[in-house]
């Protein structure tokens, strides 16, 4: 789901590494062989399933029943992902299918890394029930790379109950939102409106999106920064002057984190806070006392609907290196049809990547599933598909951009320190 390195494949010595596993598979030594010998290995990042023990071993049944071959799994740390499958790419003795960040995505197919899985898409009739955004994710030069296994999305969670006691509505144009703040900063002194936090990058991106500007953008195959554009830096504008004009936020939020967001809602310090679906749960696990009392809408558009959001999650590929592509095809075809593709997101606190099975959730009567779920399926978008992307996200470009704002630096100032440093990542110079 995220992109943790900068380092691009180009850079590595192409040494070959016999990589062992980084977690319990869930299985035995004495597993007894399939029937006909075959084995298929998987990556999957650690930490994303709490508890996947009883996820695996369901993985595994079906995998065997399936094609009667073994499924091997290996848990990689998000951390050591990147540079790990950089090295099997590089020298094989990686895994046949590995979950891939979905901003990694084009990086990987860039440079060679990935089978190209075009025809099984479409021959499968998967391709047309992708959600747009996660198809786009593993999309790199006309051709998919690989299929979305799960995503998440941001919204604003918020204290339902502080709302009742003040007669406020959701907000649902950008003019509503900056009144709800400045309501919330006269009734409720003690809390703050809605925290902006400076280390929360893709917080930012429904309101760059929502004026109609963008990250970057590709011209015949150059891709250049473009947050120094007058759409962007209007969205920027309108997004930090919550904090900066309204007091929505405090000075040291300039530094948070989305767990510090969380935190300063779960302490009852903010009214409202942009955060993850995968969020609201630890929220009541922490306090269950706001069971009751907190819900979630989409961020809203400029002037009414649903702002884009970023769509961050992963998709399955298969490696170059496999010497089993048609079963790993099989293999990721059934993770993310199927009812294993549900059980997972449902187990982790994501969405699965069809539209069929997210409407499911879309139309949920749980006021803090519905909201985000609908936002995914309308609103959901991915960064600029640059294959240098990652290293744009390693070097944490629009975040220093976001706290340099908040902290005084000029909006104009900014975004063209910011747009001149992601055209010089994204053109390796």
């Amino acid at each position: 789901m995220r992109s943790m390195c900068k380092a691009g494949i180009a850079g590595l010595t192409a040494a070959v590494f016999l990589l062992t596993a980084c977690g319990n598979d869930g299985s035995s030594s004495s597993s007894p062989s399939s029937a006909d010998g075959k084995s298929l290995t998987w990556w999957v990042m650690k930490g994303t399933n709490p508890d996947a023990t009883a996820f695996y071993a369901a993985a595994k049944k079906e995998f065997a029943a399936e094609t009667g071959a073994t499924l091997k799994i290996q848990e990689v740390q998000w951390a050591d992902a990147h540079d790990k499958l950089v090295r099997a790419f590089a020298g094989g003795g990686g895994p046949d299918v590995s979950e891939i960040g979905t901003t990694w995505t084009p990086e990987f197919a860039a440079a060679g890394g990935l089978t190209d899985l075009t025809q099984q898409i479409d021959s499968a009739g998967i391709s047309k029930d992708l959600i747009p955004a996660l198809k786009d994710s593993a999309t790199y030069d006309g051709k998919q790379y690989g299929v979305g296994w799960y995503a998440g999305v941001r919204a604003i969670v918020y204290r339902k109950d502080v709302f009742t006691e003040l007669g406020l509505k959701t907000p649902a144009t950008w003019a509503e939102l900056e009144q709800t703040v400045k309501t919330l900063k006269q009734k409720k002194p003690d809390m703050m409106p809605m925290p902006i936090a400076g280390a929360s990058s893709y917080a930012s991106a429904p309101f760059i999106w929502g004026a109609g500007g963008d990250f970057a953008k590709d011209s015949g195959g150059k891709w250049t920064g473009t947050l120094d554009s007058p759409q962007a830096r209007a969205g920027l504008e309108f997004y930090t002057n919550l904090a900066l004009k309204d007091d929505s936020s405090s000075v040291g939020a300039s530094t948070w984190k989305e767990t510090d967001l969380l935190d300063s809602f779960v302490k009852g310090k903010a009214a409202m806070v942009i955060q993850g679906n995968w969020t609201p749960k630890t929220a009541i696990a922490t306090d269950p006392t706001l069971k009751d009392k907190i819900g979630a809408f989409p961020i809203p558009g400029k002037d009414g609907g649903i702002a884009p959001a970023f769509l961050g999650g992963s998709n399955l590929a298969v490696l170059k290196t496999s010497k089993n592509p048609d079963l790993a095809w099989k293999f990721i075809k059934m993770m993310t049809t199927g009812g294993l593709s549900k059980q997972w997101a449902d187990q982790a606190g994501y969405f699965p990547s069809t539209t069929t099975q997210l409407k499911q959730y879309a139309n949920s009567p749980d006021p803090l599933v519905a909201p985000f779920a609908k936002t995914m399926l309308e609103a959901g978008k991915n960064v600029p598909s640059a294959p240098q992307w990652g290293a744009v996200e390693g070097d944490q470009t629009v975040t220093q951009m976001l706290q340099s704002i908040l902290t005084g630096t000029s909006v104009q100032k900014a975004t063209t320190t910011a747009s001149d440093s992601i055209t010089k990542t994204l053109q390796g110079s």
